[in-house]
């Protein structure tokens, strides 16, 4: 009788855990105007490895993850990938890169050839801002 109890509780309190990850997350709002940017390299470049890219951000300021104070969050990093849903927290693989520390720049071991940088700015969650806050896709190509 308690196994039966105990299954039939894990099953419920699985289903609304698959019910909220289904579940849209509340966004945190940007301000008018925030932009994120690629400093360095430019688009178009030709770069020798490793490659050192440099964050910009007009009308935000930076922070840790985990920092809720208005206006402010940390970069993630695109390589050769889309950006992911707006509604759910940024991937984290070798093509979505967290700067969770608040960093401003990276240096990347790219493998030669042509690639796609793209930055967006996450909240204190790893959400993406509404609007989001994300830079134009660059394109470099390494030698």
């Amino acid at each position: 009788m308690k196994m039966t109890y105990a299954l039939a509780m894990v099953a419920l309190l699985g289903s609304f855990s698959v019910a909220a990850d289904d579940a849209p997350a509340a966004r945190t709002k940007s301000p008018d105007g925030a932009q994120a940017y690629i400093i360095s390299p430019q688009d178009g470049a030709t770069v020798t490895g490793p490659v050192t890219v440099l964050f910009g951000l007009k009308g935000m300021g930076v922070a840790p993850a985990g920092t809720v104070k208005a206006n402010t969050g940390h970069f993630h990093l695109l390589v050769d990938a889309e950006l992911p849903p707006a509604d759910k927290p940024f991937p984290a693989d070798a093509q979505h890169i967290h700067f969770g520390g608040g960093q401003i720049q990276t240096t990347l071991t790219l493998s030669p050839g042509r690639h796609t940088l793209q930055l967006l700015l996450g909240d204190a969650a790893h959400m993406s801002f509404d609007p989001p806050v994300v830079s134009e896709k660059i394109t470099i190509t390494v030698k």
